[in-house]
């Protein structure tokens, strides 16, 4: 069974919030290439050491909603997705921003972050 793009980027999502809402920074970085360009809230980094590191820095409690807007299938090994992200804390206000995500196909089932681009409009 072929998956969608929208499953794809689900999928790919699911399992990024899982590790940051259990803030287990070393599993989200498990989830990216091992040269996916990652911009966070600070300035961009290269590699899942730095998404590791990022995360690590992030308050424990912190957890991730997302609502998926948008997906594009980019090419056979590419999916774009575009996510409206709540990252809610225990001791200050929630923090709306937008997250765009491209997932690379790795192996034959497998599929990765390869960028990761939060904004705030």
């Amino acid at each position: 069974m072929t998956s969608t793009d929208a499953e794809i980027i689900a999928g790919v999502l699911d399992r990024w919030k899982s590790a940051v809402d259990a803030h287990e920074p070393q599993r989200v970085a498990e989830y990216f290439t091992h040269d996916v360009i990652f911009q966070g809230l600070h300035p961009y980094s290269v590699g899942p050491g730095s998404v590791a590191a990022y995360y690590d820095s992030q308050p424990i409690g912190m957890k991730a909603g997302y609502r998926l807007l948008e997906t594009r299938r980019l090419a056979d090994d590419l999916v774009l997705g575009y996510a409206n992200v709540d990252f809610s804390f225990t001791d200050r206000p929630t923090r709306n921003v937008y997250l765009c995500v491209i997932a690379r196909r790795v192996g034959e089932e497998a599929w990765l972050i390869a960028h990761y681009q939060v904004s705030q409009l």
